[in-house]
């Protein structure tokens, strides 16, 4: 078994968790409805392509992690862990920066024009049921794994490997199902960006 990297302070934990996952989710939330148009000399949408590739790697990453927890080989388990949260906070400001500089792209406007009109919504036909659908449970589970991730890597670095245990139950499935649909989104939405 691995020994606790840090000492156990639950109140700091949790208001740090708390504090930091609230603040992500406002940044989140606010510059998801502001756009600086600016030229930054490369297309803004390699943002998002990096985000699916980021996806790709944590959905890789928590697959390995998982067979190196059930075949005890605890060390790796923690770094390849550990590293998917790190891509996670690449993620996050990758994302950041595509929201702000590309804006928000409307699944089957095929012209750009950034309204939706009846053709497009016929011509998107079901897809774009099944894209919202994706995107309408991805966002809040997005916002909502964030602490579950945070005190579950807590839990670990402290020791209290039951409790991590415990929490690994809700948190595996809902960063998986997270990551995996962010690229989902990605190559749905990706044809119709500007």
């Amino acid at each position: 078994m691995v020994l606790a990297s840090w000492k156990k302070n639950d109140r700091k934990a949790s208001i740090l968790i708390i504090a930091f996952s609230v603040g992500v989710f406002a940044v989140v939330s606010v510059l998801g409805r502001v756009t600086i148009p600016a030229s930054l000399g490369f297309d803004v949408h390699l943002f998002a392509k990096a985000n699916a590739v980021i996806n790709s790697l944590v959905v890789l990453l928590l697959l390995c992690g998982l067979v190196a927890v059930k075949t005890k080989h605890y060390f790796l388990h923690k770094r390849i862990m550990l590293t998917a949260m790190f891509l996670s906070i690449l993620f996050l400001m990758s994302y950041i920066c595509h929201h702000l500089f590309a804006g928000e792209a409307r699944f089957g406007d095929t012209n750009h024009d950034g309204v939706l009109s009846e053709s497009e919504k016929a011509n998107a036909g079901s897809a774009r049921i099944i894209y919202y659908f994706i995107l309408g449970t991805h966002i809040p589970l997005a916002g909502l794994v964030l602490p579950f991730i945070l005190f579950t890597a807590y839990r670990a670095l402290i020791g209290e490997f039951d409790k991590h245990k415990k929490l690994v139950r809700i948190t595996w499935p809902l960063w998986f199902y997270v990551a995996v649909t962010g690229v989902v989104v990605y190559v749905m939405i990706s044809p119709y960006y500007r």
